[in-house]
């Protein structure tokens, strides 16, 4: 007697049915753990971060410039062959020579006036008289005062540029400027690792408000100063 199955009992009936729905439910979480994203709603950026204790003067960024190629060689000239019974003009080198009977001058009776030129830049660390930034007229030490003045503006303007955020470049950009006689602000130089730091440094440094110039013994002159800017990703 062969035993009989109940088919309402058979546990392989729907074998294929439940391997294809565990296989899309695997590959669906799948395709979700793949492509889901998250943004963070606040960075809680500190803009202090960006500024060291103290400010210090550094080198002057230098340019170098090619040198000029030589002049072309230019060719001898012609040497012209004359008949012997031809007459030559010839040239004749006056005598420059003294004799004795010229009156020589001693060196007391020579005037020489003496001129003294004034150098057209000066060094912040070596000028006489600081260029005064704006509100530190009646600082005792301008020259602290000035570096002081220039930390907080550095943090008032500060912007961290977007996309150097979202691709994470960071770094120093160094800023070279001159202050000029007039007090206004000029011939900006920068070197950082991305333009748009070296984008965000010019745009600070074109904020700065016009100051009264340095001088040198009494007189205005240029003053370059360079100013390093820190980027920094939390």
């Amino acid at each position: 007697m062969k035993p009989k199955k109940n088919p309402h009992k058979d546990l392989n009936r729907n074998q294929s049915l439940y391997f294809v729905m565990a296989l899309f439910l695997v590959l669906l979480m799948t395709f979700l753990a793949l492509e889901w994203k998250t943004y963070d709603s606040n960075y809680n950026y500190d803009t202090s971060m960006n500024l060291q204790e103290e400010l210090i003067e550094e080198v002057p960024i230098t340019i170098h410039y090619k040198t000029p190629p030589p002049p072309p060689v230019k060719a001898p000239p012609i040497i012209e062959v004359v008949e012997n019974k031809k007459d030559i003009e010839e040239t004749f080198i006056d005598d420059s020579e003294t004799d004795q009977e010229e009156e020589i001058l001693n060196v007391e009776d020579i005037m020489v006036d003496e001129i003294l030129e004034e150098p057209e830049e000066i060094s912040f660390i070596v000028i006489e008289d600081v260029p005064v930034f704006p509100g530190c007229e009646k600082a005792k030490d301008k020259r602290a005062c000035f570096q002081e003045m220039m930390k907080k503006h550095i943090s008032k303007y500060f912007r961290y540029p977007e996309i150097a955020r979202e691709m994470g470049i960071e770094g120093r950009v160094n800023t070279l400027f001159i202050i000029q006689k007039d007090g206004t602000i000029g011939n900006v130089q920068m070197r950082g690792p991305d333009k748009s730091l070296e984008a965000e440094a010019l745009r600070i440094i074109d904020k700065l408000p016009k100051m009264v110039p340095g001088k040198q013994r009494g007189t205005p002159v240029r003053v370059p100063f360079s100013l390093p800017i820190y980027f920094k990703l939390q």
